[in-house]
């Protein structure tokens, strides 16, 4: 088991959603804006 790291990170928006299968993977979709932006997905549980 992983140990649970502390990080602090700045944004300008969030969005907490569950992954969903997408063939031999997971995706997460967010909005259309984010389209070309840096984003950051990380595992909370």
């Amino acid at each position: 088991m992983k140990k649970p790291i502390q990080m602090k990170m700045e944004g300008y928006e969030v969005a907490e959603k569950k992954p969903e299968r997408g063939g031999n993977s997971a995706r997460i979709y967010v909005p259309k804006l984010w389209i070309g932006k840096k984003v950051r997905v990380v595992l909370i549980e």
